[in-house]
């Protein structure tokens, strides 16, 4: 018992620690993080090519080379496009703002009695056209904030070398590491802790690959939508409500706000409105019928709630690093304290000792009886013959 006790003393001081280390080192361990996260959403695609007779470093190679040049066409095409957009949205939102004065704030005064006084959304204008102006664009803000000290400078740039290098070294040795690291785990504890890293790993890499998969096809299909229907913003308020539909309902909810009220600004009329709200529902549509569970998966179970807390107390803990670890340590934890409910669930302390059952006592589970044990059915049972079989049960 002794023993037991100072292990527990132990593994919780290498918690403390490794807590610590991570809490001053995560500026320094976001880069890593990236190209780990890199490394695990790719490893599969490695492992495909592997089973078809290629070399895992030729592969990986060939990976990384499509991936970066995939991401780099993409940055190319879509910074431009999302400066545009929203040159276009702040362009817009004087207009907006003659909507709100003339049509919602009236409306929101006669029918909830709610006073917009309070309100100056002209204000929010001016500062967002003020900062565009100022900026000159969104690369040209980004460009500038990094440029302004040189040790900012440097480890920009360090962060953009390192994530493409051990990202590449990570994917390559990936197997490797994992072995590694099974090794180290203690055998008492080996085939529990090897459980619960696969029911982890089912889980992460469901979430995390299939909601990726669901947040680009959604973004894609609000964008193209309300670009059909009419909308001028419609590809910004589509990929907006793509990247936050990781929280269920919550992009079909702002991008429903955001395109009913471009719609009503631009036409003023009905039917546009109608189209945004069939865009949506056509997308929400999909997304509970076909994207989720073919994608992600109905054995999940992360509930919005649990997502939201877990970005926001990852950020307020470790910064951009928590907000990086917040989903996959949510999915870890969701599978550990799992485990533990199962394990109570087993315990004495739930359900404490069962008694053995006598004659005539009446189960407490749905009223039914106890079910007799082993020695009380041998007892009950019919003797058997010297053949083997069942004698014959007396006649009345």
């Amino acid at each position: 018992m002794r023993a037991d006790v100072v292990q527990r003393w132990q593994w919780l001081i290498v918690a403390l620690v490794a807590g610590a280390l991570l809490y001053l080192l995560a500026p320094m361990l976001t880069p890593f993080v990236l190209a780990a996260m890199f490394a695990y959403f790719c490893d599969p695609l490695v492992d495909r090519m592997e089973r078809l007779r290629i070399g895992r470093t030729f592969a990986v190679s060939l990976v990384f080379a499509v991936m970066t040049l995939t991401l780099v066409l993409a940055l190319l095409w879509l910074v431009p496009f999302v400066e545009r957009q929203l040159a276009s949205f702040v362009g817009q939102l004087p207009a907006w703002y003659a909507w709100f004065q003339q049509n919602a704030a009236p409306w929101l005064q006669q029918h909830l009695g709610l006073s917009t006084a309070a309100l100056d959304p002209q204000q929010l204008v001016a500062a967002l056209q003020a900062n565009l102006k100022e900026a000159g664009g969104v690369a040209a803000t980004v460009l500038a904030q990094v440029s302004k000290s040189g040790i900012a400078l440097v480890a920009w740039l360090a962060h953009v070398v390192v994530v493409p290098v051990a990202g590449f070294y990570l994917l390559r040795d990936w197997d490797v590491l994992v072995a590694r690291v099974h090794e180290l785990v203690p055998r008492r504890i080996e085939p529990t802790v090897a459980r619960l890293a696969r029911e982890s790993d089912e889980v992460l890499g469901a979430f995390l690959r299939g909601q990726l998969a669901v947040m680009v096809v959604l973004g894609t299909l609000y964008a193209l939508g309300l670009w059909a229907v009419g909308i001028g913003i419609g590809p910004l308020i589509g990929m907006i409500a793509g990247l936050i539909s990781f929280v269920p309902y919550l992009g079909a909810i702002v991008g429903v706000s955001m395109g009913l009220i471009a719609a009503l600004v631009q036409y003023q009329d009905w039917l546009h409105v109608a189209l945004v709200l069939g865009v949506f529902g056509v997308g929400q549509t999909l997304e509970g019928y076909v994207l989720v569970p073919k994608l992600v998966g109905e054995k999940i179970g992360l509930h919005p709630v649990v997502v939201i807390f877990a970005i926001l107390a990852g950020g307020q803990l470790f910064g951009f690093l928590g907000v990086l670890l917040a989903l996959p340590m949510a999915a870890v934890i969701k599978v550990v304290v799992r485990y533990l409910h199962e394990r109570y669930r087993d315990s004495a302390l739930y359900g404490g000792a069962r008694p053995q059952a006598a004659p005539g006592d009446v189960g407490l589970e749905r009223g039914g009886a106890v079910p007799p044990t082993a020695d009380a059915a041998a007892a009950a049972a019919p003797p058997a013959a010297a053949d083997g079989r069942a004698s014959p049960a007396p006649e009345r």
